[in-house]
């Protein structure tokens, strides 16, 4: 594992602008149990394209795993926000699922 995160996040550092490049290295990072690390990866996934859905979910989880339970439940209903304005109703379900199970 140790190599796969030393390659994105190399990857990372050389396109600052590739969203997927952040995006998978924030879920390597996530996967490694590095919620913190993962998190600003996250935020910078959302700062190039606050569009990209899937971040939302992610991002809270990883909120969660740091008891941040308040961060968690903002970051999901932004996700729902942003979900329902583009019209992706399985994304917002999910994220309204995980908003849920915090109530």
């Amino acid at each position: 594992m140790p190599d796969r995160l030393e390659a994105l996040e190399k990857l990372a550092a050389a396109k600052p602008a590739d969203v997927f490049a952040h995006y998978g290295l924030a879920m390597a990072l996530a996967g490694a149990g590095q919620a913190e690390e993962a998190l600003a990866e996250f935020e910078q996934v959302l700062s190039l394209d606050p569009n990209y859905t899937v971040t939302y979910f992610q991002m809270g989880q990883a909120l969660e795993k740091l008891g941040r339970t308040e961060d968690a439940r903002g970051i999901y209903q932004r996700g729902i926000e942003v979900t329902t304005r583009l019209g992706q109703a399985h994304a917002r379900d999910q994220l309204e699922s995980a908003l849920e199970l915090l109530r």
